[in-house]
């Protein structure tokens, strides 16, 4: 199973995108500062995940939303109206 997730940081308020094939893990490293993109905008929180069977379609799904503004206008609405982010 792989992930593209979305998590919403707890300083900036801002969302971020990413893809994983194990959710937990991927999230503790966040939240540890072990990732060098996001380290300085911790704590974060899951705001919105979609599961897949392939590693091409999870990877296909995150470069359309973080490629296509439209796209992640339209699931950023939906995050938006389901947490208050």
């Amino acid at each position: 199973m792989y992930f593209v997730y979305v998590l919403k940081s707890g300083r900036d308020k801002n969302l971020y995108i990413g893809s994983t094939n194990n959710l937990k893990r991927r999230i503790d490293e966040h939240n540890r500062g072990s990732v060098s993109s996001t380290k300085y905008r911790i704590p974060f929180e899951l705001v919105y995940c979609e599961v897949y069977k392939s590693e091409n379609d999870v990877h296909r799904r995150e470069s359309n939303l973080k490629l296509r503004s439209k796209a992640f206008q339209s699931l950023k609405k939906r995050i938006v109206g389901s947490v208050g982010a």
